[in-house]
């Protein structure tokens, strides 16, 4: 996890497009084994669209406090979920994904977006991967 974490330190650039910075942010959290979705949903105004990813064709627009992701964004906070089905108003935009983490990227006290993960697998995700991708969040929030 840690090597993780300077690849995407060192490839964080502040004076490139923050879609740039989102796009190699995801192809690095996409080396993470067992998952089969990555990337971001940013926020504008009550919705979360969808950001740059790895993976299948995605959900475009999520309302906020709908789903892991809009709770997740609504709530501010991290949400690890084992079984995707047992998640109330779970929004499936793949029928493969079994667990989800969502980290919210939050400035000023402001929901920017969030860093969604998907995996193929129940219960795939940890404190390790949560501890890992809420320090990626504070790392980004610093582009917005």
């Amino acid at each position: 996890m840690e090597l993780l974490l300077k690849q995407i330190e060192s490839i964080i650039d502040k004076d490139i497009p923050l879609v740039s910075n989102l796009s190699n942010v995801s192809a690095v959290l996409n080396q993470l084994e067992n998952i089969n979705w990555c990337g971001f949903y940013l926020r504008k105004d009550n919705n979360l669209y969808l950001g740059p990813f790895q993976g299948d064709v995605a959900c475009t627009i999520i309302p906020l406090g709908k789903g892991v992701c809009g709770t997740s964004a609504l709530n501010k906070q991290t949400l690890v979920v084992p079984n995707v089905n047992e998640f109330p108003g779970h929004i499936a935009c793949s029928s493969l994904s079994k667990s989800e983490i969502v980290v919210p990227i939050i400035k000023d006290k402001d929901v920017k977006g969030v860093i969604d993960i998907d995996a193929p697998i129940y219960d795939r995700f940890k404190n390790e991967e949560k501890i890992l991708l809420e320090k990626v969040a504070i790392l980004l929030s610093e582009l917005f």
